[in-house]
Formats: structure tokens, C-alpha cells, sequence
């Protein structure tokens, strides 16, 4: 039990521990706070402007993670492998890391960088009115979105989004293992999504190219338009789409607009040229995706005599030569003209016709195949393999309508299990003759030795290829001496993993095999029709790795003693003084040792 003045002694003692924790002002060097810079909004290029102050920052709650957008210039240098240089020697569009571009800020050009062309990079945003100053030590800037709002961003230092894995060895001893360990159903559905096809289709514009102005435009076909069929230039004209358009021209001063209105004048409709398909437009230097425009007669142009306008534009008929997916082959225009006399309000009417045909003539040698990935493969993508120095894809067999073996074959497709069959009609008698007409139906021509380890594989390199392990089928059946033993089922495992950055990973294979199922047959058997089975297995064998360390946490044990609770407090508030805040409590220990001293 406590007198009354140990109480009071008590009440002044909590007092003073009270004054102890609040904070106080300080003008020692060891109370002040550290420098901040001063958030400015970003200027055009996506610097900033930093100063230092010694004001206190006031924190705002952290927010969610957004991407700041394609307003500013993204402050991480472009990847050194980039996977979506999916064309040798030419700029991909929308493609930021693409060497081939030459751009030292792509997003002026570009609208936008495809996924995987820039580092990936994580923010955390609050709106800016919460911010008075920054003191973070990681990369921060302003950023304003569509709708006017400001908001202040964090850049984190994430550096999972762009940690490296490292490869897997295999080789013909844990082949086995690891197909077993990563190995599933060996028929998957996968979603069969498209690209976008390098080639014009039915309906779609046609691209035109200007070279002394450096501009890309479309191949109009003028259409009237309202009661009196006005002329509008801004209807496009469909590829493989035969149109003939009709529509009046009115001139309130045709003396001026003779000589020059682009309308009226031959030259207008042939002084560019035409894109063979639209993949062209990454390379307007190189002439090979270039048509130009062939005139049928030499026309003459406008003259103005008199009170005559002559050799204006009356009619045009464009001729356009096509080769299906290799797209336009040639292009002639036939113009026709008239003279019109110069009159008030006087008007002209034209004619424009647009005609497809087939190209004739033969074409040259099929290009280079397209990459299946840069670098690793993407799904759907044909496998690539080797065969001595000729690189092609890999096939699976094909029948025919009545199931017999046919000479076109299915091309697998990388991540897709596959499986097909046909019957196949022997020929040969002489067993080793027998076997190799089988072999050569279930590979194909040629029979494939190498896989290539990534979808950009080039033949002339080979460390981009790994060997394809097979064995097989023995000459003669163990326990049949005047049998032969042939192959009926070819089953050509692939494995794979993704490799590289983890936000932005790369397929990659890592080996591959041929597997066969054997049968026996007898001599008398052979010249009659086998069944032949080929399937392919994809096997995801990738071994994700640990995540990089963290900062370590502070973990704060307390003693469990009488002022345990004021401790925990005043540490919330006190984090600047809590140097001063051992000796009170020190202080008052002594003082109430005192007074209990007193009181016996």
C-alpha cells in the first residue's frame, strides 16, 4: 500500500518520463533531418530537376502498383537480347530494342514497346497532393495520366522481374529421369492463337510509298458521295477487290485549279509506288517490297490555252498483278484525258477503276524461313532442326483421304503434342531395304540429326544445335531368325524450359530423342501394308529458382518487466529522443529507491 506521498512522488514521476518522450526542437546536427529533393514535374524528356532543401517529408500511404504509362521516356536502357528482332537486317516495328531501328528515344516513333523490348520495372503511386518532399532513396518521378490527375510514383527495386536462370544439362543419362519428373498427359489442349499475317488480305488496304517526301499513304479510289456524288478522296481501295467508283468534280475558279489541282494532273496517280505486302514498310530503303506504278501511254500534263484547260484527268484504270501470299507483282495505270472549257461553276466527272488478276510468271526461289522465336521459341512455332548444313522443319506424317501414306506432311509446331498415322505400302523385300523405306516415311526427307536449342538457330553456327539421341531397330528379331524387325511407331520427345529473365522468359530446348516401337515380321509377310504412328511429346522440365534475399526485418524483444508497456509507448513517438529516454527512467528508479528508503 502507498502513502499519499509516494503518490504524488509517482504522478511527478510519470510527469517527467511524459517530457522526456516528447519531441523537442533541436538545432544540433544530431537531431536534424536528412535532405530531400524536391519533387518537380517532369519536363518532356523524363528528366528531373532535383534540389535539396532541409524540410521535413510529410509520407502518404503507399498505393498500388501501376505502370506509369508512355508518356515519358522509360528511364531503363532497352534489354541487350531482344526477342522481338523477329526480322534480320530490317526495324520490327513497335520493337524498342530492335538494333536495326537506329532510334535513340523509340518512343517518339513507336506508340508503344512491345513486351519484352525494355526492362521490366515495378511502381507504387500515390496521388501527389499527399506528397510535400521525397526523401526516398530509389528513382521517383510525377507522372499525369489521361484524366488531368497527378500522381507521384516509386520505382522499386524488384529485382525478380529481372533475375537470370541458368540452363540444365541433358544428356542421354537423366533424360529419363527428368521426363519422368517433369513429364505429364502427353496430349494438352493448347489455344490456337494466330499471329498477325505478314501478307494482305482479302479487303485490306493497300500501302503506297512516296519517296521524295519519305511518307507512307494508301492507294485511294475517290466514290461520290451525296446527292450531286461528290468527289471524297479518303476511301482506300481493298486489295483483291474488283470496284469501279464514279464522282464530279465542281470548280468555282478553273483557271486557277488547271495547272494545280493534284486531281487533274496524270502524274498524281503514278509518282509513288506500291508495297509488295505490308511487312514492307519496316524497309523503305530496300526496293525489293517496292512495285512502281507502270504507265500504259505517256500522258501529257494539264495545260492551261486560252480559255481551254487541256489534258485533264477523265478517267484512271489501275491493273493490279498478284501472288497470293508473295502479294503485288505489278502495277500498270491506263489514265485517260479531256479538255474542259473555263467556265463559271463548271464541273468534271471521273471515272476510276480498280482490277485484280493473277501473276504468271513464275516466281524466284522461296525466301529464308521465318525465326520461330528471337531468341527462344514461341508456341506454335515451327521446331527447327538440321540436317548437315540444311536447316528445315521438323514433320509428322500425313495421310491421304483413303489413309494411305501421303508425300505432304504435318509440321510440328513447338509446345503442341501431336500424333498421327497413315498405312504405309511396302515395296522393298530385302529387310535392310524394308527398313529404310520405313525410317525415311516416319522422319521425312531429309531425316533430321541436330534440334535447334532456340527459334533463332542459324545453320552456319553450330553451337546453336544439340543432337538428337535415337537408336535404332536391330536388323533380324531376336528369336526369329528369318524375321525382320521394323519400326511402326516413331514418338520424338522434346525437352524444354524457359530460361533468361523471369518476366520475360525464353523457351528454350534442351534435348530431344527419337523413340521407336519395333515389330517382327515374317519374309512371307512382306510386299503386304503396314500401320505407321507418329507422335511428339513436349516436356517442361523448367526448375524455377529461389528468389533473391530480402532485407532483413528488425525483430524487437522487449524485456517482460514493470515498464515494459511505456516502453513500447513512448517508442512510437520517440524515435529521435529515445536517447534520452534510458536515463529518466534510470533517474526515476533512483528516486523511488530513495523514497521506500525513507518511508521504513
Amino acid at each position: 500500500i502507498c502513502t499519499p506521498l509516494q503518490l504524488r512522488l509517482l504522478s511527478a514521476v510519470v510527469l517527467m518520463l511524459f517530457e522526456a518522450a516528447r519531441p523537442q526542437a533541436s538545432s544540433s546536427p544530431t537531431g536534424a533531418l536528412p535532405t530531400s529533393s524536391v519533387l518537380e514535374p517532369l519536363p518532356p524528356d523524363g528528366g528531373t530537376q532535383p534540389s535539396s532543401v532541409g524540410t521535413a517529408a510529410l509520407p502518404g500511404r503507399p498505393g498500388t502498383p501501376s505502370a506509369p504509362g508512355n508518356k515519358t521516356t522509360d528511364p531503363f536502357p532497352a534489354l541487350p537480347i531482344c526477342v522481338c528482332d523477329l526480322t534480320p537486317g530490317t526495324c520490327d516495328l513497335n520493337c524498342c530494342c530492335d538494333k536495326d531501328c537506329d532510334l535513340l528515344h523509340p518512343r517518339t516513333v513507336f506508340s508503344f514497346c512491345l513486351p519484352g523490348s525494355v526492362r521490366s520495372s515495378s511502381w507504387v503511386c500515390v496521388d501527389n497532393s499527399l506528397i510535400f518532399r521525397s526523401n526516398s532513396p530509389f528513382p521517383s518521378r510525377v507522372f499525369t495520366d489521361s484524366n488531368g490527375i497527378t500522381q507521384f510514383c516509386v520505382h522499386v527495386n524488384n529485382s525478380k522481374l529481372n533475375y537470370f536462370q541458368k540452363l540444365q544439362t541433358v544428356n542421354a543419362t537423366n533424360f529419363q529421369a527428368l521426363a519422368a519428373e517433369f513429364g505429364g498427359q502427353s496430349f494438352t489442349s493448347v489455344s490456337q492463337t494466330q499471329p498477325p499475317l505478314p501478307f494482305y488480305r482479302a479487303g485490306d488496304p493497300i500501302l503506297t510509298y512516296y519517296p521524295n517526301w519519305s511518307l507512307i499513304s494508301l492507294l485511294r479510289q475517290p466514290v461520290g458521295v451525296g446527292a450531286g456524288g461528290l468527289c471524297v478522296e479518303s476511301n482506300p481501295a481493298g486489295f483483291l477487290e474488283n470496284q469501279r467508283t464514279t464522282c464530279t468534280r465542281f470548280f468555282k475558279n478553273l483557271a486557277d485549279s488547271c495547272t494545280s489541282d493534284p486531281a487533274l494532273d496524270a502524274a498524281s496517280y503514278s509518282n509513288f509506288t506500291v508495297l509488295k505486302v505490308p511487312r514492307g514498310m519496316t524497309d523503305l530503303q530496300s526496293m525489293k517490297f517496292q512495285v512502281p506504278v507502270i504507265l500504259a501511254s505517256q500522258p501529257s500534263p494539264p495545260l492551261l490555252a486560252g480559255n481551254i484547260c487541256q489534258n485533264i484527268v477523265s478517267q484512271v484504270i489501275y491493273e493490279i498483278e498478284t501472288n497470293g501470299t508473295f502479294g503485288i507483282q505489278k502495277v500498270s495505270v491506263s489514265i485517260g484525258q479531256t479538255n474542259l472549257s473555263i467556265e463559271p461553276s463548271v464541273s468534271l466527272q471521273q471515272d476510276f477503276i480498280i482490277h485484280f488478276r493473277a501473276f504468271h510468271q513464275s516466281t524466284a526461289a522461296l525466301p529464308a524461313g521465318p525465326r520461330s522465336g528471337n531468341p527462344g521459341y514461341i508456341i506454335g512455332k515451327p521446331l527447327l532442326v538440321l540436317t548437315g548444313d540444311l536447316g528445315h522443319s521438323m514433320t509428322l506424317l500425313q495421310s491421304q483421304g483413303n489413309g494411305i501414306c501421303s508425300a505432304k506432311r504435318h509440321a510440328v509446331q513447338f509446345g503442341v503434342n501431336m500424333m498421327s498415322g497413315c498405312t504405309l505400302r511396302l515395296k522393298e523385300v530385302n529387310c535392310s531395304l524394308l527398313q529404310k523405306e520405313i525410317y525415311q516415311t516416319l522422319h521425312g526427307r531429309p531425316r533430321p540429326e541436330q534440334v535447334g536449342v532456340f527459334g533463332n538457330a542459324d545453320p552456319a553456327q553450330k553451337g546453336g544445335w544439340t543432337r538428337i539421341l535415337s537408336k535404332n531397330c536391330s536388323v533380324s528379331a531376336r528369336n526369329c531368325p528369318s524375321c525382320c524387325s521394323i519400326p511402326v511407331s516413331l514418338e520424338i520427345q522434346v525437352l524444354w524450359a524457359y530460361v533468361g529473365l523471369q518476366s520475360n522468359p525464353q523457351a528454350h530446348v534442351a534435348g530431344a530423342r527419337f523413340l521407336y516401337q519395333c515389330k517382327s515380321m515374317q519374309d512371307h509377310q512382306q510386299g503386304t501394308e503396314v500401320s505407321l504412328t507418329t507422335l511428339v511429346n513436349f516436356v517442361d522440365i523448367t526448375q524455377k529458382p529461389e528468389p533473391p534475399r530480402d532485407q532483413p526485418r528488425t525483430d524487437w524483444k522487449l524485456p517482460f518487466d514493470f515498464f515494459f508497456p511505456f516502453k513500447v509507448v513512448f517508442s512510437r513517438g520517440a524515435n529521435l529522443q529515445r536517447d534520452l529516454v534510458s536515463p529518466s527512467l534510470i533517474l526515476c528508479l533512483l528516486l523511488l529507491g530513495a523514497l521506500n528508503s525513507q518511508t521504513k
